[in-house]
């Protein structure tokens, strides 16, 4: 520091507020700082920096092995929104959700020191793990349901609810007399939640609620319920719980004869990027990943160094709904 500032012609101390990214340096003397730092290759030492503010300026990232869409995109965010902030991840993913692994987990990112910890949650047993992090140690958890635990923590979730009812609002608003819904596994939160979304809102809306077929998140899933759905000339309108399974019952509905959407309307929920190019184009309620990574971040840089001096937040991120080709009046509407 003591060579760049010499270049520079600045202080010691100047030098200091401009890696710092203090606001009170004058723009030409900032310039000047940084060129002299690339003249000289110069790079902060971080463990020194570690071992002067206790800090290590790093975030730990729970997540696990997964294909799915949804973990991957908050992993995604979780990381872009941590690095636009300055911080390094180190990232521990587990292959299952259980209890015992994320616990492991957890104390492998206590041991590098990481200022605080992020866990993608999408089941109660990640939840639970992390009340047994470090004391100290703040966490937040993304996804999943609220925090309800003897020690709670804070949690980010889109709204799953919410993105739901929207799903099945713009089906009846189009004139269907009902909504038929493929679910997720009765296990994650996310899926109960769109279901309940659903349900409430054909409660609401007077109809009939049909009953629920689950599966798993994936494609064939959808197909195997889709088949039995395309057989039933009363269905006139599927929300799926996810888009990979709306994949699985358009392939079934057109096997089946039934046309998409001149017969039967299609709704799923994750607006993937390959959604707008399924045959037709998906209905879908998108998913913001890249604010639930900043409101994520956010909430634990509030929380770094004092867990559990605020009450715990349950921070929910709105979704909306976007309307593709899949989706249309029933022919007797039309």
């Amino acid at each position: 520091m003591r060579d760049v500032a010499k270049l520079a012609g600045v202080s010691h101390q100047t030098v200091s507020r401009v890696i710092n990214e203090h606001p009170n340096v004058r723009a030409e003397t900032r310039e000047r700082v940084l060129a002299a730092m690339r003249s000289l290759n110069y790079r902060r030492n971080l463990a020194a920096r570690t071992l002067a503010t206790r800090e290590s300026h790093t975030l730990g990232i729970i997540g696990f092995e997964t294909t799915l869409f949804g973990p991957e995109s908050m992993l995604y965010g979780i990381e872009s929104a941590a690095r636009a902030a300055g911080y390094l991840v180190s990232v521990a993913t587990v292959r299952d959700l259980e209890h015992r692994p994320v616990l492991e987990a957890v104390d492998r990112l206590a041991q590098h020191d990481v200022d605080g910890i992020i866990a993608i949650a999408p089941k109660p047993s990640v939840l639970t793990a992390l009340t047994h992090a470090p004391g100290g140690l703040a966490c937040v958890a993304v996804g999943g349901a609220s925090g309800s635990l003897e020690e709670p923590f804070p949690t980010v979730r889109v709204d799953n609810t919410a993105g739901a009812r929207l799903a099945t609002r713009h089906l009846l608003d189009l004139g269907h007399a009902t909504v038929h819904h493929v679910a997720g596994p009765p296990d994650w939160p996310e899926s109960q939640a769109r279901v309940e979304g659903w349900r409430e809102t054909l409660y609401a809306a007077g109809a009939v609620v049909p009953p629920v077929t689950s599966g798993w998140w994936d494609a064939a899933a959808g197909y195997e319920q889709g088949r039995r759905l395309a057989a039933d000339p009363a269905v006139t309108a599927i929300f799926c719980a996810n888009d990979r399974i709306a994949l699985g019952v358009l392939r079934a509905l057109q096997e089946g004869g039934r046309r998409v959407p001149e017969d039967v309307s299609v709704a799923g929920f994750d607006d993937m990027p390959d959604s707008g190019y399924f045959l037709p184009p998906l209905t879908t309620v998108h998913q913001d990943f890249a604010e639930l990574g900043r409101r994520a971040l956010a909430l634990l840089l509030r929380h770094l160094g004092r867990p559990g001096a605020a009450p715990p937040e349950d921070v929910l991120v709105a979704p909306s709904l976007v309307a593709r080709a899949s989706s249309a009046p029933p022919i007797g509407r039309r």
